[in-house]
């Protein structure tokens, strides 16, 4: 019996900590919230093509035959305020995104802000067969699209046999 009420207590806690209060009601589940997060800052999965996961603007990256293709995922920005570098075959996506919340003279209580705020900056390293001299950014419907055409030395090439 005392094994189930341990267990009953466990699932208890687990639960809370999935829960996330929009007004606060115990410091205690604040300070647990805010271990939380700062655990997500820390939680990199680091591998060849950079960080995976908790990083901003989230990223779409693949290949077709011909070119490189990376989707960012950067809403409510100006294009004109985003910087993208290429530089001894890296790639290099940053810019300055504002916090809508707290503005001029009317200071907003906020109970819960999700939304990224402040300086973002995300590096890709780039394969040789891409050629630096091909990129085409677009930024549409809060996307940045990067197309870089792969070289042709690169490419597939079929070769017919006599």
């Amino acid at each position: 019996m005392r094994e189930t009420s341990s267990v009953l207590t466990l699932n208890r806690k687990e639960d809370n900590m999935l829960y996330q209060s929009t007004f606060p009601q115990s410091i205690f589940a604040e300070m647990a919230n805010l271990q939380r997060q700062i655990e997500q800052l820390f939680d990199f999965e680091p591998n060849i093509r950079g960080i995976g996961r908790g990083g901003f603007p989230a990223l779409n990256v693949g290949r077709t035959p011909q070119t490189m293709e990376l989707y960012a995922f950067i809403p409510g920005l100006d294009p004109s305020s985003i910087d993208v570098n290429i530089e001894q075959g890296v790639l290099t996506i940053s810019g300055k995104r504002t916090d809508d919340l707290v503005t001029g003279e009317d200071k907003a209580t906020v109970h819960l802000n999700e939304r990224f705020a402040g300086q973002f900056k995300r590096v890709i390293s780039l394969s040789d067969d891409l050629d630096p001299d091909t990129v085409d950014a677009r930024y549409r419907d809060g996307v940045l699209h990067i197309s870089i055409k792969r070289r042709e030395s690169a490419q597939l090439r079929r070769i017919s046999v006599h």
